[in-house]
């Protein structure tokens, strides 16, 4: 596999050779920074930890160099601090048990340029290597830029592989916005429950995040245990923690489907939902 910036790497944390590590894949996430992986696609990283038929494989877009910084952090230039967020996510690929995480070294300027060829061509190598059941990326709602390009990127990626090379699934994960505004039948959630002690460490070893002023290791616990409480108004918890996520798939095998008019879609039956028990419950006082 060859991947088009000079600094970009495929770390394999059982030593094993590249090509053959990312063959092994069955499930996959493609994200736009360091610890994006382990919030957005937990419940694959943990369905895959010590099960020697299944195994994930991340993709990471960028350094995360320009991330914000205080405290132990402050005083790194971006190019140190890209160096200390790389080092955080091959120690996160070694304690989750990834079986490769590959590092393709994009400025977020350069995720989010027009067309971004180099960054779609590194995605479609990748994942038709890799031929995942399913894929994870960021959904086409998140609040962050560079977030939204890295999805539209694997999207685009994944259009460009045969059918057969694609994916079962594309969904679309939680960073920067919740999905739990979706309508239920648009809602894709998923067991996040068990080994949270797991799952709290990965956030945890993300240091540079947390001591740095962001308590992601508090924020996304917190969330995946909200979605367990508030998913469901008439029945007990199922489950301990819960993660949402958006049903991508139809974008990637049509083309014709604009993501931009996609999300409309799912906004307008949101807004119809809202609309109609209103109206529902105005007319019976």
């Amino acid at each position: 596999m060859k991947l088009e910036r000079p600094g970009a790497e495929i770390f394999v944390p059982d030593g094993g050779e590249a090509d053959e590590a990312v063959r092994r894949t069955t499930h996959m996430g493609v994200v736009a920074h360091p610890d994006d992986l382990e919030i957005l696609a937990w419940p694959a990283i943990r369905d895959c930890m010590g099960d020697p038929e299944r195994w994930f494989f991340g993709v990471v877009g960028t350094g995360g160099a320009g991330s914000a910084r205080t405290g132990p952090y402050a005083s790194l230039s971006d190019e140190e601090m890209r160096a200390v967020r790389v080092r955080e996510q091959r120690k996160a690929a070694m304690v989750g048990e990834y079986g490769a995480v590959a590092l393709l070294d994009y400025t977020s300027a350069e995720v989010k340029a027009p067309g971004r060829p180099e960054l779609v061509e590194d995605v479609r190598t990748l994942v038709a290597v890799a031929r995942p059941s399913i894929l994870y990326t960021h959904n086409l709602a998140d609040r962050h830029g560079t977030h939204v390009a890295m999805a539209l990127a694997t999207i685009e990626a994944c259009r460009a592989l045969p059918k057969e090379a694609r994916p079962a699934r594309l969904l679309g994960g939680e960073v920067w916005r919740d999905l739990d505004w979706l309508t239920d039948g648009d809602k894709v959630a998923e067991d996040a429950g068990g080994r949270e002690n797991l799952a709290a460490a990965l956030i945890g070893l993300f240091d540079s995040q947390i001591s740095g002023g962001k308590r992601y290791d508090l924020a996304v616990v917190g969330r995946r245990r909200a979605h367990a409480t508030y998913h469901d108004s008439h029945h007990v918890d199922t489950t301990s923690a819960l993660s949402l996520a958006m049903d991508l798939t139809p974008l990637m095998h049509d083309p014709a489907i604009d993501p931009a008019d996609y999300v409309k879609r799912l906004v307008d039956r949101f807004e119809a939902d809202v609309r109609d028990r209103i109206a529902r419950l105005a007319r019976a006082r």
